[in-house]
């Protein structure tokens, strides 16, 4: 009985040892020699400064700011509207404000919900007001997917190349751009398929809005 029990025990501290300390260490130091980047997140920086990362959706978006002169609240959230002169990210509905990379989760209500359907249209309708103007032609059966419904981790940080297409009309003319540089710059930062046939492709939204940056010298 007493050898049993002793048994197990050193096979527990063994185990523990192995499995919680020295394996994640082996695997974290062969990470960051292998491919440092991808293990810290794939982080962007700019002149030295993290501005974001490659593989978490943030917003392109300022607060709106009341007669009072301070930043207007809703619900105890910050109301935003979107930058005009910047393509706008997928939309994120994170608990404690919009693209919480600290509250990553996905929605649990159903397509005919009364919650996504309210959610869907004001997505719509922010849409079109933001991008009618510079693609008069554009109606609400033409809004792409992704512009309406949010993604499964509420953090995408990419968005359709379709998506893409529309905003870049008013990318053209807030940068005073020709839509053909817009347009190149699009299929520049469009990133392939998985593994070459999985899934969609998708425009990362930080690093087109960082490349607008860097061909405008940073003025809309």
């Amino acid at each position: 009985m007493r050898r049993d029990i002793v048994t197990s025990v050193i096979g527990i501290v063994v185990l523990t040892v192995l499995i919680g300390l020295v394996y994640p260490l082996v695997i974290t130091g062969v990470s960051q020699v292998a491919f440092p980047g991808n293990a810290n997140g794939q982080k962007v920086y700019v002149n030295g400064k993290l501005v974001g990362s490659k593989i978490i959706g943030q917003s392109f978006k300022s607060p709106v700011i009341g007669k009072n002169g301070k930043p207007e609240e809703k619900e105890e959230e910050l109301v935003t509207e979107a930058d005009p002169s910047y393509f706008q990210s997928r939309p994120s509905a994170t608990e404690g404000g919009a693209y919480n990379a600290a509250a990553s989760t996905f929605s649990n209500r159903g397509p005919n919900d009364k919650a996504t359907k309210e959610a869907d249209e004001e997505n719509i309708k922010e849409y079109l007001e933001l991008n009618k103007p510079y693609d008069t032609g554009l109606t609400t059966a033409q809004v792409p997917v992704d512009a309406v419904n949010t993604s499964g981790s509420n953090l995408d940080p990419e968005i359709s190349q379709a998506n893409a297409w529309v905003q870049a009309h008013r990318i053209a003319a807030k940068r005073q751009l020709s839509l053909a540089v817009v347009d190149g710059l699009i299929s520049k930062y469009t990133d392939s398929r998985g593994l070459g046939f999985s899934g969609e492709k998708g425009v990362n939204v930080l690093e087109l809005n960082l490349a607008l940056d860097r061909l405008t010298k940073g003025t809309p």
